[in-house]
Protein backbone atom coordinates (compact mmCIF):
# COMPACT_ATOMS: atom_id res chain seq x y z
CA UNK A 1 0.00 0.00 0.00
CA UNK A 2 2.71 2.32 1.16
CA UNK A 3 4.91 1.79 -1.94
CA UNK A 4 1.41 2.37 -4.46
CA UNK A 5 1.18 5.88 -2.54
CA UNK A 6 4.86 6.65 -3.28
CA UNK A 7 4.59 5.31 -6.92
CA UNK A 8 1.18 7.56 -7.70
CA UNK A 9 3.40 10.45 -5.97
CA UNK A 10 6.11 10.34 -7.86
CA UNK A 11 4.98 9.24 -11.29
CA UNK A 12 1.47 11.12 -11.44
CA UNK A 13 3.52 14.56 -12.26
CA UNK A 14 5.40 12.85 -15.20
CA UNK A 15 2.05 11.39 -16.70
CA UNK A 16 0.09 14.70 -15.72
CA UNK A 17 2.82 16.47 -17.91
CA UNK A 18 3.14 13.57 -20.50
CA UNK A 19 -1.06 14.46 -20.85
CA UNK A 20 -0.43 18.05 -20.75
CA UNK A 21 1.67 17.83 -24.07
CA UNK A 22 -1.13 16.70 -25.96
CA UNK A 23 -3.60 18.94 -24.94
CA UNK A 24 -4.81 22.03 -26.83
CA UNK A 25 -4.35 25.22 -25.36
CA UNK A 26 -7.95 26.04 -24.62
CA UNK A 27 -8.03 22.04 -22.39
CA UNK A 28 -4.90 23.20 -20.81
CA UNK A 29 -6.73 26.57 -19.30
CA UNK A 30 -10.03 24.49 -18.78
CA UNK A 31 -11.00 25.16 -14.96
CA UNK A 32 -11.20 23.18 -12.78
CA UNK A 33 -8.46 20.95 -14.66
CA UNK A 34 -9.22 17.53 -15.84
CA UNK A 35 -7.72 14.07 -15.14
CA UNK A 36 -8.79 13.36 -18.70
CA UNK A 37 -8.29 15.92 -21.38
CA UNK A 38 -10.97 17.26 -23.28
CA UNK A 39 -9.53 17.60 -26.90
CA UNK A 40 -5.92 16.19 -27.82
CA UNK A 41 -3.15 17.06 -30.29
CA UNK A 42 0.13 16.43 -31.97
CA UNK A 43 0.79 19.88 -32.62
CA UNK A 44 2.53 20.71 -29.51
CA UNK A 45 5.55 18.47 -30.53
CA UNK A 46 5.48 19.62 -34.44
CA UNK A 47 5.79 23.31 -33.12
CA UNK A 48 8.44 22.78 -30.65
CA UNK A 49 10.60 21.71 -33.32
CA UNK A 50 9.66 24.31 -35.89
CA UNK A 51 12.24 26.88 -36.75
CA UNK A 52 10.41 30.21 -35.57
CA UNK A 53 8.93 28.24 -32.35
CA UNK A 54 10.70 30.77 -30.12
CA UNK A 55 10.22 33.98 -32.28
CA UNK A 56 13.65 34.00 -34.04
CA UNK A 57 14.17 33.60 -37.55
CA UNK A 58 17.16 31.07 -37.78
CA UNK A 59 16.02 28.40 -40.38
CA UNK A 60 16.45 25.99 -37.99
CA UNK A 61 14.46 24.67 -34.68
CA UNK A 62 16.28 26.61 -32.01
CA UNK A 63 15.20 24.20 -29.21
CA UNK A 64 17.43 21.37 -30.94
CA UNK A 65 20.14 23.95 -31.21
CA UNK A 66 19.22 24.38 -27.04
CA UNK A 67 18.96 20.64 -26.53
CA UNK A 68 22.26 20.12 -28.44
CA UNK A 69 23.88 22.85 -26.20
CA UNK A 70 22.59 21.66 -22.64
CA UNK A 71 23.97 18.00 -24.34
CA UNK A 72 27.52 19.89 -25.08
CA UNK A 73 27.98 21.29 -21.67
CA UNK A 74 27.17 18.80 -19.37
CA UNK A 75 29.16 16.37 -21.23
CA UNK A 76 32.28 18.94 -21.17
CA UNK A 77 31.46 19.37 -17.63
CA UNK A 78 31.36 15.51 -16.41
CA UNK A 79 34.79 15.06 -18.98
CA UNK A 80 36.36 17.66 -17.12
CA UNK A 81 35.40 17.92 -13.43
CA UNK A 82 35.94 13.72 -13.62
CA UNK A 83 39.27 14.41 -15.09
CA UNK A 84 40.58 16.97 -12.44
CA UNK A 85 38.23 15.04 -9.63
CA UNK A 86 39.60 11.81 -9.53
CA UNK A 87 43.11 12.64 -9.65
CA UNK A 88 42.71 15.01 -6.99
CA UNK A 89 40.37 12.57 -4.85
CA UNK A 90 42.98 9.82 -5.46
CA UNK A 91 45.51 12.29 -4.13
CA UNK A 92 43.44 13.45 -1.21
CA UNK A 93 43.08 9.41 -0.57
CA UNK A 94 46.38 8.23 -0.75
CA UNK A 95 49.04 10.70 -0.67
CA UNK A 96 50.12 12.18 2.87
CA UNK A 97 48.83 15.36 2.17
CA UNK A 98 48.82 17.42 5.90
CA UNK A 99 45.13 18.15 7.06
CA UNK A 100 44.03 15.83 4.43
CA UNK A 101 40.47 16.03 6.84
CA UNK A 102 40.39 19.51 6.68
CA UNK A 103 41.18 20.13 3.41
CA UNK A 104 38.44 17.91 2.46
CA UNK A 105 35.88 19.57 4.22
CA UNK A 106 36.96 22.69 2.80
CA UNK A 107 36.38 21.48 -0.52
CA UNK A 108 32.99 19.95 0.69
CA UNK A 109 32.41 23.55 1.89
CA UNK A 110 32.87 25.06 -1.22
CA UNK A 111 30.48 23.73 -3.35
CA UNK A 112 27.78 25.09 -0.61
CA UNK A 113 28.74 28.52 -1.69
CA UNK A 114 25.86 30.18 -3.24
CA UNK A 115 25.82 30.39 -7.14
CA UNK A 116 25.18 34.21 -6.49
CA UNK A 117 28.14 34.84 -4.78
CA UNK A 118 30.36 34.21 -7.58
CA UNK A 119 28.41 35.30 -10.24
CA UNK A 120 29.70 38.77 -10.88
CA UNK A 121 33.81 37.65 -10.12
CA UNK A 122 33.10 35.28 -13.39
CA UNK A 123 31.11 36.91 -15.65
CA UNK A 124 34.24 39.86 -15.49
CA UNK A 125 36.40 36.79 -16.30
CA UNK A 126 34.64 35.47 -19.23
CA UNK A 127 34.38 39.38 -20.23
CA UNK A 128 37.85 39.66 -20.01
CA UNK A 129 38.55 36.94 -21.82
CA UNK A 130 35.73 37.16 -24.96
CA UNK A 131 33.77 34.02 -23.37
CA UNK A 132 30.65 35.16 -22.63
CA UNK A 133 27.33 33.96 -24.83
CA UNK A 134 30.17 30.79 -25.16
CA UNK A 135 29.59 27.09 -24.30
CA UNK A 136 33.13 27.34 -22.92
CA UNK A 137 31.98 29.62 -20.40
CA UNK A 138 29.30 27.73 -18.94
CA UNK A 139 31.66 23.95 -19.04
CA UNK A 140 34.03 26.20 -16.79
CA UNK A 141 31.77 27.68 -14.91
CA UNK A 142 29.51 24.53 -14.49
CA UNK A 143 32.80 22.74 -13.64
CA UNK A 144 33.96 24.86 -10.84
CA UNK A 145 30.85 23.78 -8.42
CA UNK A 146 30.79 19.79 -9.74
CA UNK A 147 34.62 19.35 -9.09
CA UNK A 148 34.19 19.88 -5.42
CA UNK A 149 31.63 17.16 -5.44
CA UNK A 150 33.65 14.82 -7.44
CA UNK A 151 36.44 14.80 -4.96
CA UNK A 152 34.12 14.64 -1.86
CA UNK A 153 32.91 11.29 -3.47
CA UNK A 154 35.54 9.72 -5.33
CA UNK A 155 38.09 10.11 -2.11
CA UNK A 156 35.69 7.77 -0.15
CA UNK A 157 35.15 5.59 -3.01
CA UNK A 158 39.15 5.26 -3.47
CA UNK A 159 39.76 4.83 0.52
CA UNK A 160 37.83 1.84 0.38
CA UNK A 161 40.03 -0.02 -2.12
CA UNK A 162 42.82 -1.84 0.17
CA UNK A 163 46.64 -0.31 -0.09
CA UNK A 164 47.74 -3.51 -0.36
CA UNK A 165 46.70 -4.10 -4.12
CA UNK A 166 47.88 -1.63 -5.25
CA UNK A 167 50.92 -1.53 -3.29
CA UNK A 168 51.86 -5.56 -5.02
CA UNK A 169 51.15 -4.21 -8.56
CA UNK A 170 54.23 -1.40 -7.20
CA UNK A 171 56.50 -4.79 -6.15
CA UNK A 172 55.42 -5.73 -9.54
CA UNK A 173 57.21 -2.90 -11.17
CA UNK A 174 54.34 -0.56 -11.57
CA UNK A 175 54.58 3.10 -11.07
CA UNK A 176 52.23 4.91 -8.89
CA UNK A 177 50.64 6.31 -11.59
CA UNK A 178 49.95 2.91 -13.32
CA UNK A 179 48.66 1.31 -10.01
CA UNK A 180 46.20 4.39 -9.81
CA UNK A 181 45.02 3.01 -14.02
CA UNK A 182 44.87 -0.51 -13.36
CA UNK A 183 44.37 -1.36 -10.17
CA UNK A 184 42.69 1.79 -8.32
CA UNK A 185 39.99 3.12 -10.82
CA UNK A 186 38.66 -0.33 -12.05
CA UNK A 187 37.55 -1.23 -8.72
CA UNK A 188 35.95 2.50 -8.30
CA UNK A 189 34.20 2.15 -11.78
CA UNK A 190 30.85 1.94 -9.91
CA UNK A 191 31.56 5.44 -8.04
CA UNK A 192 32.74 6.79 -11.01
CA UNK A 193 29.97 6.41 -12.34
CA UNK A 194 27.06 7.31 -10.29
CA UNK A 195 29.70 10.84 -9.86
CA UNK A 196 29.72 10.91 -13.24
CA UNK A 197 25.68 10.97 -14.00
CA UNK A 198 24.93 13.22 -11.06
CA UNK A 199 27.44 15.80 -12.79
CA UNK A 200 25.75 15.46 -15.95
CA UNK A 201 22.52 15.83 -14.38
CA UNK A 202 23.72 18.94 -12.28
CA UNK A 203 24.73 20.19 -15.45
CA UNK A 204 21.80 19.25 -17.40
CA UNK A 205 19.44 20.84 -14.65
CA UNK A 206 21.61 24.41 -14.10
CA UNK A 207 19.39 27.67 -15.17
CA UNK A 208 21.32 30.69 -13.63
CA UNK A 209 24.92 31.04 -14.66
CA UNK A 210 23.09 29.91 -18.53
CA UNK A 211 20.60 32.83 -18.13
CA UNK A 212 23.55 35.04 -17.16
CA UNK A 213 26.27 33.98 -19.24
CA UNK A 214 24.41 33.65 -22.60
CA UNK A 215 22.46 35.96 -24.95
CA UNK A 216 22.00 34.53 -28.18
CA UNK A 217 20.79 30.60 -28.73
CA UNK A 218 24.79 29.63 -30.08
CA UNK A 219 24.72 29.16 -26.23
CA UNK A 220 21.77 28.96 -25.00
CA UNK A 221 20.89 25.81 -22.95
CA UNK A 222 17.21 24.04 -23.03
CA UNK A 223 16.41 25.71 -19.27
CA UNK A 224 17.19 29.04 -20.64
CA UNK A 225 15.23 28.37 -23.78
CA UNK A 226 11.98 26.99 -22.28
CA UNK A 227 11.68 30.36 -19.92
CA UNK A 228 11.31 32.16 -23.00
CA UNK A 229 8.18 30.75 -23.19
CA UNK A 230 6.84 32.87 -20.58
CA UNK A 231 6.16 36.26 -21.63
CA UNK A 232 5.21 39.67 -19.76
CA UNK A 233 1.41 38.92 -21.20
CA UNK A 234 1.11 35.43 -21.54
CA UNK A 235 2.37 31.89 -21.58
CA UNK A 236 2.25 29.51 -24.55
CA UNK A 237 1.10 26.53 -21.88
CA UNK A 238 1.46 23.73 -24.95
CA UNK A 239 4.91 24.58 -25.79
CA UNK A 240 6.27 24.82 -22.40
CA UNK A 241 5.46 21.51 -21.17
CA UNK A 242 6.09 20.18 -24.46
CA UNK A 243 9.46 21.62 -24.34
CA UNK A 244 10.08 20.64 -20.69
CA UNK A 245 8.70 16.81 -20.86
CA UNK A 246 11.31 16.76 -23.73
CA UNK A 247 14.07 17.98 -21.86
CA UNK A 248 12.93 15.46 -19.02
CA UNK A 249 13.87 12.54 -21.02
CA UNK A 250 17.36 12.60 -20.88
CA UNK A 251 18.03 12.83 -17.35
CA UNK A 252 14.90 10.09 -16.67
CA UNK A 253 16.37 7.52 -19.15
CA UNK A 254 19.73 7.44 -17.64
CA UNK A 255 18.45 7.42 -13.97
CA UNK A 256 16.24 4.38 -15.02
CA UNK A 257 19.36 2.81 -16.47
CA UNK A 258 22.22 3.55 -13.84
CA UNK A 259 19.88 3.30 -11.10
CA UNK A 260 22.09 0.94 -9.51
CA UNK A 261 25.59 2.66 -9.70
CA UNK A 262 23.50 5.76 -8.38
CA UNK A 263 22.31 3.72 -5.13
CA UNK A 264 26.06 1.83 -5.00
CA UNK A 265 27.35 5.69 -4.53
CA UNK A 266 25.38 7.04 -2.14
CA UNK A 267 26.21 3.99 0.00
CA UNK A 268 30.10 4.47 -0.24
CA UNK A 269 30.41 8.04 -1.16
CA UNK A 270 30.92 8.58 2.25
CA UNK A 271 34.95 9.52 3.80
CA UNK A 272 36.23 6.77 5.53
CA UNK A 273 38.76 7.04 8.08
Amino acid sequence: MLLAVYLAFTLLPIGWLFLSTIQTQASLLTVPPRLIPTGFTLRNYIDIFAPAAFGENTGQSTFVLALRNSVLVSLGTTIISLLFGTLAAYAFARLNVPHKRTLLLIVLASQLLPAISVIIPLFRMFRGAHLLDTLAALILAYSTFSLPFVVWIMAGYFQSVPRELEEAARLDGASRFGAFIRIALPLVAPGLGATALFTLLNAWDEFFFALIFTSTYAAKTAPVALAEFIGRHSVNWGLLVTGGFIASLPPLVLSLVFYRYIVSGLAAGGIKG
